[in-house]
């Protein structure tokens, strides 16, 4: 076991708490911090990259035919893996934006292709529930499991706002835990159930969920009706029969006291690793454990740490997520130090499988470099490989031209934020919160093409709807300002239509049709044994 420091390059403003790390035909993928964080990232999501000891991002496309997907933080996330015929992929539910509104809507996160320079390109599609939605919440998980041939999604815990009969001005914005129900629903028509059981008493949140065919591991979490981290941990059985599901709890003795801890995968058998998390409010849980699930139930056991550093031993908080098997990014904040210019340290922690412990001695400095697709080389000189490639594609051979550069975007005192935009803007720096779930640090801003070069608005300032600044932002559609016409959109100038030719054919005066030769039986048989 390792535990190596990272050096973000150029991108440790994006890593922030609550981010969801996914894994996706081999790369780890970062999701969940601003929407739309640079003009060169629309889609919030980024490839994470290890490198000699050093941490890169790099911007993650989206398919045409991909929703938009808002920057959720703590949602319940779930890997699906492939099964009939379905490729890999990742469902993503609730979940709380920067402007503090919770999803209730489910995406469902595909790999779309790969590009001749082995671009990754991703799908995103929102799948529709019906009949018992589960509300809005966060800190939830789900899981799949596996019963009788079907399959089904399990939806438990979780926080969201009270309800709106009780909410008060100076309560608007606290949360409570969801009822402690259990939600059932399946992907392919989306229907929705939900289910009370009497072993589920309490609500709670960032827990842990393991799922092994039909049985759900439902292991810590935290409860706000008692602030208290329970040792819980109880098995659920789903069976999911002809007609309506059966489901049933048990309460098990060998729960642990844990909440937001993260878990990584050890391979293809149900066994984890689980470091991290906090045993109380004010006491970080340092020990580690590892979690193997079989056909007589779950079974957790202690695992040695790696050896922490100061910096680590002293942080109130921590963060991260699993960044492939047996592997770990870790972020702990730098407790307000002047001399650290960055908001947080990062360390990468690798778990030393069985045979492995040798060679990851030799290659600790470097761990992650035999595992970069760029710098594989078998057929690297075969010509067949650069067909269809462009002239800008064939030096790309470690994509650093693709790799996320906070220093490459302008800076806000020149693109000017905060500049008063209009007669009535109302934008002020000092009192200014984000509307917007794609704003974060500073205003939305949609370009008006009136006037001499155009200029920059407030999009709030213009009262646009968020579905109408997301249309006009992935369009070819130019803006007209409130002091400008008052339009919200003006279609650019259709191109000019061509009426195609008609080609009439030409009639041949005194056209003679061939006078057909008439033969009797005798002479068509001479002639065929002639030519023959």
């Amino acid at each position: 076991m390792t535990l190596q420091p990272l050096t973000p390059v150029n991108c440790a403003g994006l890593l922030q708490p609550g981010c969801s790390l996914l894994q996706l035909d081999g790369e780890v993928l970062l999701f969940g911090q601003k929407g739309w964080p640079k003009r060169s990232c629309p889609t919030g999501v980024f490839g994470v990259r290890f490198k000699c000891g050093e941490l890169k991002l790099r911007a993650i496309s989206f398919s045409n035919d991909s929703c938009y997907l808002p920057p959720l933080r703590c949602p319940a996330v779930c890997r699906l893996d492939p099964y009939d015929g379905l490729p890999e992929s990742y469902l993503i539910h609730g979940g709380r934006t920067p402007n503090n509104e919770i999803s209730s809507s489910l995406y469902m996160l595909t790999m779309d292709s790969r590009g001749c320079n082995r671009k990754l390109t991703l799908r995103c599609k929102e799948k529709e529930l019906v009949g018992e939605v589960p509300a809005a919440r966060y800190g939830h998980t789900v899981s799949m499991v596996q019963s009788l041939g079907k399959t089904a999604c399990v939806l438990f815990g979780g926080r969201s706002y009270m309800p709106t009969g009780e909410r008060t001005t100076e309560s608007w914005n606290s949360v409570v835990d969801s009822p402690p129900q259990v939600y059932l629903f399946d992907l392919e028509f989306g229907c929705c159930s939900v289910h009370t059981l009497p072993e589920l008493s309490d609500g709670q949140s960032f827990h842990l969920a393991l799922a092994r065919e039909d049985c759900v591991y439902i292991l810590g979490g935290h409860s706000l009706t008692s602030d208290s981290r329970p040792p819980r941990l109880f098995r659920l059985r789903v069976e999911l029969l002809q007609g309506s599901p059966l489901l049933s709890c048990e309460a098990l003795e060998t729960g642990i006291s844990i909440s937001s801890a993260i878990i990584t995968r050890t391979g293809p058998s149900h066994k984890y690793i689980i470091l991290g998390g906090y045993q109380s409010n004010s006491q970080k849980r340092m020990e580690c454990s590892i979690v193997t699930l079989d056909e007589k139930g779950i079974h957790i056991e202690p695992l040695e740490p790696p050896k922490w550093t100061p910096d680590i031993i002293h942080s109130r908080t921590w963060f991260g997520g699993s960044a492939g098997e047996v592997s770990i990014l870790l972020g702990v904040p730098t407790e307000g130090r002047p001399s650290q210019p960055d908001m947080h340290y990062f360390y990468q922690v690798k778990f030393a499988t069985k045979g492995e412990g040798k060679e990851e001695e030799g290659t600790q400095g470097c761990s992650q470099e035999s595992t970069d697709y760029e710098d594989s080389t078998p057929l690297e000189d075969s010509e067949e490989l650069y067909f269809g490639r462009e002239p800008h594609e064939l030096d790309s051979s470690d994509g650093e031209e693709d790799t996320y550069n906070e220093e490459d975007e302008e800076d806000e005192s020149q693109t000017g934020y905060w500049i008063k935009c209009c007669l009535d803007c109302q934008v002020d720096p000092s009192t200014w919160e984000p509307y917007y779930s794609t704003e974060l640090h500073r205003p939305a801003m949609i370009f008006c093409s009136r006037g001499e070069g155009g200029h920059w608005v407030h999009a709030h300032c213009m009262e646009l709807s968020e579905t109408l600044l997301v249309k006009l932002s992935q369009g070819s559609k130019k803006y007209f300002c409130l002091d400008h016409g008052g339009l919200p959109y003006q279609e650019m100038t259709p191109p000019r239509q061509v009426l195609p030719l008609k080609r009439t054919p030409m009639k041949v005066k005194d056209r003679k049709t061939p006078t057909p030769i008439k033969m009797s039986p005798a002479k068509k048989s001479f002639f065929r044994r002639l030519f023959d």
